[in-house]
């Protein structure tokens, strides 16, 4: 759930972001999470769109309406219910 959140807030945030940066913001692996990435556009929750830059084709992500919509109304509240753990800064390694 947090991943999902975090997917969408940043590209509300940037507006629009390739792949390599929205993965690296979120701290996600693209091999690992490609299929969250996958899945949130089939639901219509972002999009993507193919770009030529130069012989390269760069894939950018954006955010839906029904995307933030369903950031305010079930992510926000479920984060509200289920805060993330915060690290233990006392805790000794």
């Amino acid at each position: 759930m947090y991943i999902i959140k975090d997917i969408i807030l940043t590209l509300v945030q940037y507006g629009e972001l390739n792949q390599t940066a929205l993965v690296s913001f979120c701290g996600l692996n693209l091999k690992k999470h490609k299929s969250i990435l996958t899945e949130l556009e089939a639901n219509g929750l972002i999009q993507n769109e193919e770009r030529s830059m130069g012989k390269r084709i760069i894939t950018i992500y954006k955010p839906t309406p029904k995307g933030i919509e369903f950031c305010k109304t079930i992510l926000d509240p479920y984060e509200t219910l289920f805060p993330r753990k915060k690290k233990n800064s006392d805790k000794e390694i």
